[in-house]
């Protein structure tokens, strides 16, 4: 595999802190959200940046290679663009699904608004080496994939991470961007051992790392790309050290932005921790070298979780933010208002990892085997469907609560006025909208979703709030909210697409 160009180290350019990003001492590059930026319209900062020689790379956030479809051309000659545009070297995507249902599915179409995890089978496998093929063939400069933040462990895993990511770079001879805090998530919250990773990786692949700094609460690490770098992080950084020099290591910080002497303080840490010889951790020598503690390894995965460990997803966002993963062990019955909540339809299927056994039937092809789990996962996590057969219904309820939340936060972002509008009641009736209501079109259609569903319904209760958020929809959707007439009528086609 030919070496990429070194990068050195970088920040995630937002446009909070574009400015202090401008005045970082000794910055190599940045990275921008690929859905951020219009290749006609750059913001002047990075136009600055790139006029000073500061390499920009895209990292995008709503490919969905992981999925079940093949890749959307549109998105793809979108993405494209932006490499050309900003005169990248490379382009960064994730290893996860972000939508489901449709035509491959014969179910209705849904968006999650975030990354989520694809199960580690060979169906899985086959599928997104083919994804990845399709999309190399479509990019002008090499691609690299993230490993994410997983929001859910899927029954029937035939691998671990590490050797998923080692099969799908032998495949495809794609390059990996490997995140530090996500290993650091999937370990505090999963029980998985980051060194065991690393030593599995094709550490040779690595086009950059991510670095990020989060929080525990309640026995969870939230992944918020929103506090300082833990020590925790830093030490898994080292141990990739000590297997290779990076070409690149980014900060990213997309919320509660500090002082630029604080961004710059850590990136010099950061620096240290790269420049230093490679080290390893106490835990990593008491595995020993590669391989040898592999009979350790395999007893520590495979031991019972502890009550309470889990996850909860990095988002795919506008602002590209990331989430924790929640874990929880014995699975709880759904409740009297989960079941009764309206359901999009999808089929109940087998894991993805068991084709239909002999005398069963014909086998269904991977891709159609993919998309109804998937399918039927992200109904379950966005639409109030039953938890599909396999997943801990108690653990897809925190997900519910934790994707609907992330829900509430982007769409305050992208129609600010609503919160605005609203005021304290913005968030309780959002998150009651969201229980059954999953994302059709993005989030700025969510924003105009909401509102309708709210003035539909004879609310807010005061008039002036009211007139005020009429206003608002019809600048932007029609020149009135449909009548009630017309919502009994949706309502009853959709019925019947359930039938």
């Amino acid at each position: 595999m030919k070496q990429l160009d070194r990068l050195g180290t970088g920040i995630g350019w937002r446009p909070e802190i574009a400015a202090a990003v401008e005045r970082l001492p000794g910055l190599d590059w940045v990275e921008v959200v690929a859905e951020n930026v219009c290749p006609g319209h750059l913001p002047d900062s990075i136009g600055r940046l790139r006029e000073r020689g500061v390499t920009v790379v895209p990292h995008g956030v709503s490919l969905g290679l992981g999925g079940a479809d093949r890749p959307d051309a549109r998105r793809l000659a979108d993405l494209a663009g932006r490499v050309e545009a900003l005169g990248a070297p490379l382009v960064t995507e994730h290893i996860a699904f972000v939508r489901a249902g449709g035509a491959l599915t014969a179910s209705p179409g849904l968006e999650a608004g975030h990354l989520l995890p694809v199960p580690r089978t060979r169906d899985a496998l086959d599928v997104l080496c083919e994804n990845v093929r399709i999309a190399q063939d479509s990019l002008p400069v090499p691609l690299a994939l993230e490993n994410i933040a997983a929001l859910i462990s899927w029954p029937g895993e035939e691998m671990t991470e590490g050797q998923f990511l080692a099969e799908l770079v032998e495949r495809t001879g794609v390059r990996l961007l490997i995140d530090v805090a996500n290993l650091h998530t999937n370990h505090v919250n999963r029980g998985e051992d980051p060194v065991r990773a690393l030593d599995e990786l094709p550490v040779e692949a690595i086009a950059y790392v991510h670095v990020a700094g989060g929080l525990e609460r309640d026995g969870v690490w939230h992944d918020t790309h929103a506090h300082p770098v833990p020590r925790a992080v830093l030490d898994i950084l080292a141990e990739l050290r000590s297997r290779t020099d990076p070409p690149g290591v980014l900060l990213e910080r997309d919320d509660d932005f500090p002082p630029e002497e604080e961004l710059a303080a850590e990136l010099e840490t950061i620096r240290a921790t790269v420049a230093a010889p490679g080290r390893r951790t106490p835990a990593a020598q008491a595995r020993g070298t590669r391989g040898a503690g592999t009979d350790a390894a395999r007893e520590t995965d495979e031991a019972p979780a502890a009550p309470g460990s889990g996850t909860v997803s990095e988002a795919v966002t506008v602002s590209a933010t990331a989430t924790a993963t929640v874990s929880m062990t014995a699975p709880a019955p759904a409740t009297a208002h989960e079941s009764a909540r309206p359901a999009v339809p999808t089929p109940a299927v087998p894991s993805p990892a068991a084709p239909s056994a002999p005398g069963q039937g014909p086998e269904l092809p991977a891709r159609q085997r993919l998309g109804l789990a998937q399918a039927a996962l992200l109904s379950a996590l966005v639409a109030g469907t039953p938890a599909p057969e396999g997943f801990d219904a108690r653990r897809l309820r925190v997900q519910i609560r934790a994707l609907a939340a992330k829900r509430a936060d982007v769409v305050a972002k992208v129609a600010p006025e609503l919160p605005e509008i609203l005021g304290a009641g913005y968030r309780p009736a959002y998150l009651d909208y969201a229980k059954s209501r999953p994302m059709r079109d993005g989030y700025r259609r969510d924003a105009l979703d909401f509102a309708e569903h709210l003035l539909v319904a004879g609310r807010p209760e005061d008039p002036d709030t009211r007139r005020r958020l009429t206003h608002w929809w019809q600048d932007r959707a029609a020149p009135r909210p449909p009548r009630r007439a017309t919502r009994f009528v949706r309502a009853a086609r959709a019925a019947l697409v359930r039938g």
